[in-house]
This record gives C-alpha cells, sequence and structure tokens, in this order.
C-alpha cells in the first residue's frame, strides 16, 4: 500500500515495504530512482540486543547506522561499504522523539534475513554460530534486531538520497507520530 498527499505544498508518501532487506531494497530503489524521493524514513519494530532490559528502559531506538547481516546489499556495493543513516534524519527524529518525551536510544542496528534465527537461534542446525554472533553483537553496544535498515541506508547513500528509522518495541502510535514531526521538521528546514 501507498498513500501520496502533501503537507505545505510538498509530498508526502507513506508506503508499506514488506518484510527483509530485498523487499526493502526494491521499495527504496524504486522510491528514490522512479519517484524522485529525497527523503526516506523507515517506522518499525526491533528487538533489543545489547540488553534485554533496554526494552524497558527506553521506548525505542533511533537508528544510526546497520550492521549489515544480510545478503541483499552485497548486490549493490561491497560488504565493506557502511550503511550509516543520514545525520540530519538522525537529529530530526532524536529531537522530535524528545519533544514527545520519549526515551529512545540512538545506535546501531543489525538487519538481519532470518527472524527466526534470532528469536528462536535452537531451531536451527549453525544455533552455535548465531548465538556466537549475537553475543558479538551485544558486546559491540549494537541496539536493535531489524531486518531492513541496511537496505534503506546503503540503498540511499548510493543514489544521492537521505535515509534515517526509527524503532520501537512494539507500541506503534508514539513511534509514527514522532516520525511525522520529523517530516514537518524537515520540510520546515528544506
Amino acid at each position: 500500500f501507498g498513500f501520496t498527499g502533501t503537507y505545505k505544498g510538498r509530498p508526502v508518501s507513506v508506503m508499506g515495504t514488506g518484510m527483509g532487506c530485498p523487499s526493502m531494497g526494491i521499495y527504496s530503489y524504486e522510491l528514490i530512482n522512479i519517484y524522485g524521493c529525497k527523503n526516506l524514513i523507515r517506522i518499525g519494530t526491533a528487538g533489543p540486543v545489547k540488553d534485554p532490559a533496554d526494552a524497558d528502559h527506553y521506548d525505542g531506538v533511533v537508528v544510526t547506522a546497520a550492521v549489515r547481516d544480510e545478503g541483499t546489499t552485497t548486490h549493490y556495493i561491497p560488504i565493506e561499504y557502511p550503511a550509516v543513516a543520514d545525520r540530519h534524519l538522525v537529529e530530526a527524529l532524536a529531537s522530535c522523539g524528545r519533544q514527545r518525551g520519549l526515551r529512545l536510544l540512538e545506535g546501531i542496528s543489525q538487519s538481519k534475513d532470518s527472524f527466526y534465527g534470532e528469536v528462536d537461534p535452537d531451531c536451527s542446525p549453525v544455533s552455535a554460530r548465531l548465538k556466537e554472533r549475537w553475543t558479538a553483537w551485544q558486546r559491540g553496544n549494537v541496539a536493535c534486531s531489524e531486518m531492513e535498515c541496511a537496505a534503506l541506508f546503503v540503498i540511499a547513500s548510493i543514489r544521492g538520497a537521505r535515509a534515517g528509522a526509527i524503532m520501537n518495541w512494539g507500541e506503534m502510535e508514539q513511534t509514527i507520530q514522532t516520525a511525522c514531526d520529523a517530516v514537518r521538521l524537515l520540510i520546515r528546514q528544506d
């Protein structure tokens, strides 16, 4: 689904992108290359990584960068290329979250391809590898785990657009409102 309206004469679209980096790769590429989108903000849910208690202490995460623990983005650029959010979008999301009284981490996300690899690693024949990597992400202070940010950040960066993301642990209303506030702020700044 996608909807387009205007705010202060500027087009603003809301688009469902589906799940995972392959889907996000398609949508972000088309939004930038076909429709000329310049700013893309992902709104979604994530699981805490660094400390499971983060879900009790914080409302979510403004993602600053993503671990490219997925397979899609290597089809666009080598793995050494970082998946980094645009600093202007990060600041807009963080600022608007603070104004709403949200307790948001700012940090790195792990973008991966397997939902159940995180949720139930013992279901996999490579469970030891998954657990070892999870421990590495925790020790590396990765804030959250989700499935789309790496593709969004890489494709936006190589196509000359700006991208950011705000994730929560399950309560969407304030997260959506924060992103809307950030869009209004960015339009006023532009």
